[in-house]
């Protein structure tokens, strides 16, 4: 039965294969998790020094960190780049820093950012202090312009926006005193590894520090990250090859009878005329998939990886 997600309880969330296994049989080796964003072909892991697990990273850690993130990202002179254990986990502590008591989220969209501002004692309105974005959105792929930074301050979430980043926000948003979050559990396909970042004027940075602590992030996360930024020919092979599964999928999906909505090149997205069968018939052939407690008709799938294909062709 299809739910207002104004009024759904429930966080709903990609994964859970453990669930799964439960309710359909089989083993953890069996099942092919397409529920999440997830890129199937991560960013390699560098060779690690003993000192990134022994040592609390050090101050040029952290300096590594923010020049290649500065660079890759194109952020502003007159921005900050703080990073944190993961995008939720910046998602849960923002409202506790900005100002405000009523926020705007065009929804459907990623439920952690409602969630947070509720959990902080915030409402939730049609106009509001501040605006919270998803860009591209999850689960439709929705752009965003300049035009939609319409509140006082607006948290621009680009945690997909790495495959599309001649689509970032960037300049505009830091210009206007606006706040964007990136992630790495996305397109570095590095979602265990728990690191995120968040780009703000320098008057929100103090606040964000003395909240997310001096050691938030771990040394192996930090020069990991540190790598995958400065890896560009890594990131544009890989948004080729994730334009041409995520067309793949879209023509497999279409032959299936679906109807393409959107999405990323990490996500697609499809109308379907029953989502709970369709789940259920991904499912009996141990490949989990992605449907939402406010719409009967959305089927979201990941991309698969080159050994999986034909299990998703032969559903």
């Amino acid at each position: 039965m299809t739910q207002d997600y104004k009024k759904a309880d429930t966080r709903d969330h990609g994964g859970g294969i453990d669930a799964a296994i439960a309710q359909y049989g089989g083993t953890r080796n069996d099942w092919i998790d397409l529920s999440t964003g997830i890129n199937p072909y991560p960013y390699p892991l560098p060779s690690f020094q003993s000192y990134h697990w022994t040592q609390l990273p050090d101050r040029a850690a952290f300096d590594a960190f923010d020049a290649a993130a500065r660079k890759f990202w194109q952020v502003p002179d007159n921005a900050e780049i703080i990073p944190a254990s993961g995008a939720s986990a910046i998602i849960a502590m923002l409202p506790s820093v900005l100002k405000g008591a009523t926020a705007v989220i065009p929804e459907p969209t990623y439920n952690e950012h409602r969630a947070a501002y509720l959990a902080h004692g915030w409402e939730m309105a049609d106009k509001g202090h501040v605006k919270t974005i998803v860009h591209p959105n999850n689960p439709d792929g929705h752009l965003y312009s300049a035009l939609d930074l319409t509140a006082q301050t607006c948290v621009i979430d680009e945690s997909f926006c790495d495959v599309c980043p001649e689509q970032s926000m960037m300049s505009r948003a830091i210009a206007d005193g606006h706040l964007i979050i990136k992630s790495f559990g996305k397109f570095w396909g590095l979602a265990g590894m728990r690191l995120g970042a968040v780009i703000v004027p320098k008057s929100l940075a103090p606040a964000l520090r003395d909240r997310i602590g001096p050691w938030a992030v771990s040394g192996p996360a930090l020069y990991t990250g540190t790598r995958a930024l400065q890896d560009a020919q890594w990131a544009n092979n890989t948004r080729q090859r994730l334009a041409q599964d995520a067309q793949r999928l879209d023509d497999i999906m279409l032959d299936k009878g679906t109807r393409t909505i959107g999405g990323t090149t990490l996500f697609r997205l499809y109308h379907v005329d029953n989502a709970g069968e369709w789940y259920d018939r991904f499912a009996q052939n141990r490949i989990l998939t992605r449907v939402f407690p406010y719409s009967q008709h959305f089927l979201r799938l990941g991309i698969p990886a080159h050994d999986q294909w034909q299990r998703v062709v032969g559903v």
